[in-house]
Formats: C-alpha cells, structure tokens, sequence
C-alpha cells in the first residue's frame, strides 16, 4: 500500500515519476483506449518530431506486436526530401502500412487551385477529409499539442469532428479523471491527441531519453535561405525567392517542418539534442510562432482552418 501511494507522490521520492514518464503513461493510455474503443484508427505521420514521438509511443504502447493503426501522410509536394526520405525509411523499417494523399493530385483533377503565395498547408484539408471518407477512418491521431497555438490549447484530448470534418469548440466534452468519451454519429469521426498536454520542450526531452532518430534538418546545418517577412525560408519551386529577394547561405535549423513554402528556419549552432534542449528553454517564442507564416494569415488563421477540418 506504501509502494502504490509512494509512486503517485509528488515529492521526488525514490518511486516518483518523472514527468517525462506521466507524459508517456497518458499518452500509451490514450492508444490503448482508442484501439479498444473505434475499428479504424489512423496516425497522421509526416515525419515531423511530434508525429515520430507519437509514432514511438504507438510502437511502445502494443509492443512486441505491431500498431494496430495504419499510418496516413497528407503530402503537399513541398516537403523537406530529407524529411520525405525519414517517412519513408522508417514505414519500411516497422514494417507499417502508409497512405499518402497527395495535395498535387487534387490541383492536377482541379478540385484545388494553387495559391498566389505558393503556399499550400492551407489546402491539405481537402485531401485529408476524403482521405478520412475513403478508408472509412473513425478515429484520426494528431500530434497537436496544447502549446502550440491558441486554437490548439481548446482543444480536447478526443475532438469530436462531424460528418464536413469541421470542428466546433461548442461541442467539446468533459474529460475528468482522463476518461475519454469516442461516441460519435455515423459520418462523423474523432481526432486524438495523445500529446496534447506536451510542450516542445516535452518532446525534446523525450527524444533525447529515448534516443530517437530524428531527420537531420532538426539540427544546425548550412543552407541556402532567403529573408521573406522576418523568417528565413528555403528556396523552391513553390515561388521562392521573389526578384528583390536575396538567396544566402545561413548556419540554421528548423523547429518544425511541413511545406517549405511557409516553414522557417532559424539561425542556430545546435548541433546536438541537448543543445536544442538548452536553445528551446531560453526560447519565448512558440515553434509555429517563430517558424510559420501561415498561422501570421490572421489572428485567427489555426482556428478558422480547423473549422473546415484541418488538423
């Protein structure tokens, strides 16, 4: 009885967790409650740092058998290759099967249109929903975290989206005592966050204690980038650099990775994980509000989004 209270104690005793192992705890709880509760779970996978976490977590969660969840990458055709190539690389290596919706193939049918700026974050939605329809997915896991972003942090660890994807804060549920409620109407699907109550700094930690591989632009390395509204964005097909702006070579890494269109880099010699570690606790800045333009559309860019059922 001393033992069982001894582990919940928050004092430091020699049975405490650490927070790193309560973070992790919840997180396997929430698997294991979803592949109990839906028939069709998927895992967003981009083979950015939360998506790898989550991954890992799964991996950690049902093991020594495999996930009992697919994997699912909305691709906008202007990802970092070196992060497309770690995708690939690790589906193979688990052994996992992965769909791929490509952004392209809806621009190419005229379903979607290209942006002026390039950009096109904004039109992964489209093609994540018909995914979700396609494969008849119930149950959809997110590496959100509350941290984040605003819009983010109302979020729940199960978010009831209805039968157009979309996302209304009204319908938000109790979740006392870490009890999560999956019912939901047919059409209708549930996005998960396992990492909801992580922070960035959360996860480097994490990576750092369970030795996870991570793509090789997470770290400090010379790259060709151009200067475009206070963030050092790389050079593409998608429409960068304009004429008047200038292509240098800079010592950067990137904190988050998606489209390059939108992504920023930031200058760093953090070459290692703990010196990412010590970088992101000296930071004031969130990751997508230093490195990503298109949260800057408006000052409620995220939350509209996720209303039309973005991530």
């Amino acid at each position: 009885m001393t033992a069982a209270l001894s582990i919940t104690d928050e004092t430091g005793g020699p049975f405490a967790l650490s927070h790193l192992d309560v973070l992790e705890s919840e997180a396997v709880h929430i698997f294991r409650e979803v592949a109990g509760e839906f028939e069709r779970p998927v895992i967003l996978f981009s083979g950015g740092k939360d998506s790898i976490v989550m991954l890992h977590l799964a991996l950690k969660a049902f093991a020594p058998a495999p996930p009992p969840f697919s994997l699912l990458h909305v691709d906008t055709g202007h990802n970092f290759p070196e992060v497309i190539a770690y995708r690939d690389r690790v589906v193979a290596q688990h052994g996992l099967r992965l769909t791929v919706a490509l952004v392209q193939d809806f621009i190419d049918s005229g379903e979607l249109r290209e942006r002026p700026d390039g950009t096109r974050n904004p039109l992964q939605t489209v093609p994540l929903l018909r995914a979700i329809e396609t494969n008849r997915f119930d149950a959809v896991f997110g590496g959100g975290r509350r941290d984040e972003e605003k819009a983010r942090a109302k979020e729940r660890v199960f978010s009831l989206r209805d039968e157009f994807g979309g996302w209304d804060p009204r319908r938000q549920r109790p979740e006392l005592w870490q009890l999560y409620n999956g019912r939901h109407a047919p059409g209708e699907h549930v996005r998960v966050f396992p990492l909801s109550n992580w922070t960035e700094l959360d996860v480097w930690q994490y990576i750092a204690r369970e030795k996870i591989e991570i793509p090789e632009i997470y770290y400090a390395h010379r790259r060709e980038v151009f200067l475009r509204d206070g963030m050092w964005l790389a050079a593409g097909e998608w429409g960068g650099p304009k004429e008047h702006e200038t292509v240098d070579v800079r010592q950067v890494r990137y904190r988050t990775v998606g489209d390059m269109s939108c992504t920023g880099a930031v200058e760093s010699d953090a070459e290692t994980i703990e010196q990412i570690i010590a970088e992101i606790a000296a930071s004031r800045l969130t990751e997508r509000g230093a490195t990503r333009a298109d949260d800057k559309l408006s000052e409620a860019a995220m939350e509209d989004r996720k209303r039309e059922g973005y991530f």
